[in-house]
């Protein structure tokens, strides 16, 4: 067993007001995505500008935090939502979700398109490559914090998190999210993006194989305790989530081999 570090969850403190290191990560993730913007945008043969990654990525950082929020109520709490709605802005207590956060960021590239006359597609394959940047440090966040842990288990590198009341030996399923959701992904979506795909291919890409490790690191993650299981014993609400953007993700990149549509700078909204 390994020894969880000690690190206070808490990165600056002024006064009454407290910065978390998981705040802290989502400037990580949007500042990751603005340099890789940027270093994409300078080749992309004038299909993107510097100011066009700087909208972008103020629309998606709206679209993750207000997604995130909804979608986290929505899918997890939402009989408390019934009972209370004004839980959805206690944003104090915590609370966010990637699939809301994604619905979100969807829905502010199509509003991002539609002002800079693009195919959504074009915007969303553009972006793909950067999100495990966010993803990534996310879950170093959710670490740190010692939440969102893995089930108990008594593999050589398993640790016991000083926040579980139950201090049991378990998977860091945190640093198995950032190693998968954040490097790997990183890397399988930068070199296949490195040269100009057909539309559709990158992020049926991002979602195939998003949903393929999130499904298989449910398997060794605590599920959400007032949701548990699903059925079978060991299906959760993670990985019900997870298996559409399987199923779209591959129907996108069949697609997107077959009608070999490229990109215009000209290309209607």
């Amino acid at each position: 067993m390994i020894s969880y570090p000690d690190i206070d969850p808490i990165a600056v403190s002024i006064g009454p007001i407290s910065v978390h290191w998981y705040g802290i990560m989502y400037l990580v993730g949007f500042a990751g995505a603005y340099l890789c913007g940027m270093y994409r945008a300078k080749r992309s043969n004038g299909l993107w500008t510097p100011e066009m990654v700087s909208d972008a990525i103020f629309y998606g950082a709206l679209g993750v935090i207000l997604g995130g929020r909804v979608g986290y109520i929505l899918f997890y709490q939402f009989p408390a939502f019934v009972d209370n709605p004004l839980i959805l802005v206690r944003i104090w207590e915590g609370g966010m979700s990637f699939h809301g956060g994604l619905l979100g960021v969807i829905a502010a590239m199509y509003l991002f398109a539609r002002r800079y006359n693009k195919h959504l597609v074009d915007v969303t394959d553009f972006l793909a490559p950067f999100v495990p940047i966010g993803l990534g440090a996310g879950r170093l966040g959710n670490f740190i914090g010692g939440e969102l842990w893995g089930k108990p288990t008594d593999v050589s590198w398993a640790m016991i998190f000083p926040n579980d009341p139950l201090q049991l030996a378990r998977h860091p399923s945190q640093l198995y999210q950032f190693a998968l959701e954040g490097v790997v992904l990183f890397c399988i979506l930068w070199f296949f993006s490195q040269r100009p795909k057909p539309r559709y291919c990158v992020s049926g890409m991002f979602l195939l194989c998003y949903g393929i490790f999130r499904i298989l690191v449910e398997f060794v993650r605590e599920p959400d305790i007032q949701i548990g299981y699903l059925a079978f014993g060991w299906l959760t609400q993670g990985q019900l989530l997870s298996l559409p953007m399987v199923i779209i993700g591959a129907g996108l990149i069949i697609a997107g081999f077959k009608l070999k549509i490229f990109p215009q700078a000209s290309a209607a909204k």
